[in-house]
């Protein structure tokens, strides 16, 4: 205890305020209102994002005047009949859903092999190894990697330089709707493999034993065992693959040269080129609804539950 009160430092005075206002507030042992105490940045950063889709959607529609740049006083659904009449918009929307289909098979058919390597193999040299190739992409950047596709794949890239040697001609690689796939596959392996790896963890190794000694092969223990317990990480992967590759930027404008854009790309260009924010808007709302639409489908198919990585309760 310090003889006078003076010697008491002012910043811990300060504390001591601060600590009794919060007692009040918050007091010991929490209270009932804890959880939306804990909820309420989550609930803010989501009410900031619905406060912008209102935006968005005010703005979709709203026709630009070419003559005073200035937007309309009413309400109208000009640009969405602009949207699904133009023949542009139109291959832009089905190229990106057909492109978005494609990464999340191929990302799967390639990103399940791993998983299952990485969570069943007794070598701790061969697990830290694909951990590790699998973790170092995040620390590159997507726009890096795709400029590094650039450098290996390009007319005087090491690829057709390889292909010199032997006598063949240079091929184009690059600026092509394959490229862009190509470049979006290699970026979205890790998040499948991440996603992947929780589901194949959760298969017990003796499920597999107990199918072999029950006489089937390893290929049947794949397909009526491992895939069926496994559904729900390759679910989650597939809706996270999905939704990614469907709403990816920088792999159609890089790779793709600005001759494969995806929806991303043609709202980037109605914002930023054109200026027409309402009609860009029109495709932002118009890309919600595509992505909102196939995750409720999923769901609809499988089941929200099938997320889950437990076993289902009988």
């Amino acid at each position: 205890m310090r003889k006078y009160r003076t010697s008491y430092p002012i910043s811990w005075r300060i504390m001591d305020v601060l600590e009794a206002a919060f007692a009040s507030i918050w007091p010991k042992g929490g209270g009932k209102y804890t959880p939306y105490l804990m909820l309420a940045p989550a609930i803010l950063l989501v009410g900031a994002l619905v406060v912008g889709l209102l935006y968005i959607g005010d703005s979709s529609l709203r026709v630009l005047d070419r003559s005073t740049f200035l937007f309309s006083d009413h309400w109208t659904i000009e640009n969405y009949k602009r949207a699904f009449s133009e023949s542009f918009t139109l291959t832009v929307i089905w190229r990106s859903l057909l492109g978005a289909f494609i990464v999340t098979f191929f990302t799967l058919l390639l990103a399940f092999p791993y998983a299952y390597v990485m969570v069943r193999t007794s070598s701790s040299f061969l697990r830290k190894f694909l951990l590790i190739a699998l973790f170092l992409p995040f620390f590159i950047g997507q726009v890096v990697r795709a400029y590094g596709w650039l450098i290996i794949l390009g007319s005087q890239g090491i690829v057709n330089d390889a292909l010199g040697l032997v006598g063949v001609e240079p091929i184009r690689l690059l600026f092509n709707y394959p490229a862009v796939l190509f470049g979006l596959i290699q970026y979205m392996l890790p998040f499948g493999v991440l996603m992947l790896a929780p589901a194949m963890t959760a298969i017990p190794e003796e499920v597999e034993a107990a199918s072999g000694s029950l006489g089937a092969n390893w290929i049947k223990t794949l397909w009526y065992v491992i895939i069926p317990m496994a559904k729900p990480g390759i679910i989650g992967a597939g809706l996270v693959v999905l939704t990614l590759s469907l709403t990816d930027f920088a792999m159609p404008a890089i790779l793709g040269g600005g001759s494969q854009d995806f929806i991303a790309n043609a709202i980037y260009d109605q914002f930023f080129r054109t200026s027409d924010q309402g009609f860009g808007s029109a495709l932002t709302i118009i890309l919600i609804g595509i992505g909102s639409m196939m995750v409720g489908l999923i769901f609809m198919v499988f089941g929200a539950g099938t997320l889950a990585l437990g076993s289902e309760k009988k």
